[in-house]
């Protein structure tokens, strides 16, 4: 029997169990999918839906493309990445997954970066965002947000230090369907404007047009998104009915030891291996020490759960980016995300009698998410970033400029 053929009978057998069990239990199925939707709702709609309209509209008026000319000095020698990466990248940090793999996958298809470019730049900008690390797990479910400190170090260093490592992927090979480049000595701040100019010309939209493709493009994408979200919070739920969470635990367990890791982690590893948000509130319940805890957490963070890669494999299968460089980069951000976040929980650790802001919520992590604030509230400080992030990448790339004492405006007078 063929590879292909034992897949495809295999992904049959599988949803067929996914089904059966479905009905079996179809109350938890129902409370499963219930508590994805409320998490859809209330906080990765109005945290995504700003950033999306926004990348959107900014890579239609050709600022994406201003700020890539900017900023390429910088990209280039650490990430071996074009200067528009940096958009991604800030936009990824400042949001959370999955807009990385979104932009990344735009940059593609307009040919502004290659396919080994996009695969580096894909491996490191899909990151968790602030907001969750500070509110939902160190407030929501720790109970302090002084961890969120640590976490929030682990989780960036590491993915910088994953940039920095995926420079070398693809080394040797030659890119291709790349737009040409312009490489002429004109001035830095007039070839940005220029480029600016040019990628508005050709997009060609009306403002009114682009506006409307933004907002129903950003809409299709959250939708989507919504989609995995609930299918993956009732796989997980059904997985632990059966009793799949636990075997995997007893497997896990005897692992964890052998690295010196509370084996009582095991289960918020195996959760964390399909879900990012109930693998993270496990592992703050769990009965081991609080830098422990914490090192699960990171780790579960930076892998970011099936969930998140079924959403990134969904949004790059129109380009011809692969899927499994990014696994494996997930894979290697996960450990060193892990090991980040223990040392720096070892040396920053939270003071003595330290209370909890708030109360651990809800089992399955859920409600302490949804407990952050309004919804309102949510979406305006999403939209204020939106604004924000692209503004400081501006400012950033002159100063850069500035630093490197290179040519921003070159004045030229006739005698």
């Amino acid at each position: 029997m063929s590879r292909s053929v034992a897949n495809t009978y295999a992904l049959a057998l599988l949803a067929v169990m996914i089904t059966v069990a479905m009905v079996i239990y179809p109350e938890v199925a129902f409370q499963s999918a219930v508590r994805g939707l409320l998490l859809w709702w209330e906080v990765v709609f109005p945290a995504l839906l700003p950033f999306f309209i926004a990348s959107q509209v900014l890579m239609g008026l050709g600022v994406v493309h201003f700020m890539g000319v900017l900023l390429e000095p910088l990209m280039r020698p650490l990430f071996r990445v074009p200067g528009t990466g940096s958009f991604v990248m800030a936009m990824g940090l400042a949001s959370g997954y999955p807009l990385g793999a979104i932009l990344t996958s735009k940059l593609r298809e307009d040919k502004l970066c290659g396919r080994l470019e996009a695969e580096r730049l894909l491996s490191f900008t899909n990151t968790a965002d602030p907001l969750f690390m500070f509110g939902a797990v160190a407030v929501g479910m720790f109970g302090m947000a002084q961890v969120g400190v640590p976490i929030a170090i682990g989780h960036y260093t590491s993915s910088l230090a994953l940039g920095f490592l995926m420079r070398f992927h693809g080394r040797g090979q030659m890119e291709t369907g790349l737009r040409s480049s312009d490489h002429s000595r004109e001035n830095l701040l007039g070839r940005a404007f220029r480029e600016l100019y040019s990628a508005r010309k050709r997009d060609g939209r009306p403002l009114g047009h682009l506006l409307g493709d933004a907002v129903r493009q950003s809409m299709n994408t959250l939708l989507l998104i919504g989609g995995f979200i609930i299918l993956f919070s009732v796989m997980i739920k059904i997985a632990t009915a059966v009793g799949l969470i636990e075997l995997g635990r007893l497997g896990l367990a005897g692992l964890l030891s052998l690295i010196n890791v509370d084996p009582d982690l095991a289960p918020s590893f195996i959760s964390g291996i399909f879900e990012i948000t109930i693998g993270s509130d496990i592992a703050s319940k769990a009965d081991a020490v609080l830098a422990q805890r914490l090192l699960a957490a990171g780790a579960i963070i930076a892998w970011s759960g099936l969930s998140v890669h079924g959403q990134v494999a969904a949004i790059i299968h129109k380009t011809d980016i692969r899927i499994k460089p990014y696994i494996i980069a997930r894979f290697i951000h996960a450990v060193l995300a892990g090991i980040a976040t223990y040392l720096a929980a070892v040396m920053l650790p939270p003071p003595p009698g330290t209370l909890p802001v708030l109360a651990p919520l809800g089992a399955l992590g859920v409600d302490a998410v949804t407990s952050m604030g309004s919804w309102g509230g949510r979406l305006a400080a999403s939209s204020s970033r939106a604004v924000l992030v692209p503004a400081f990448l501006a400012v950033l790339g002159i100063l850069w400029q500035l630093g490197r004492g290179g040519r921003l405006l070159v004045v030229r007078i006739r005698r």
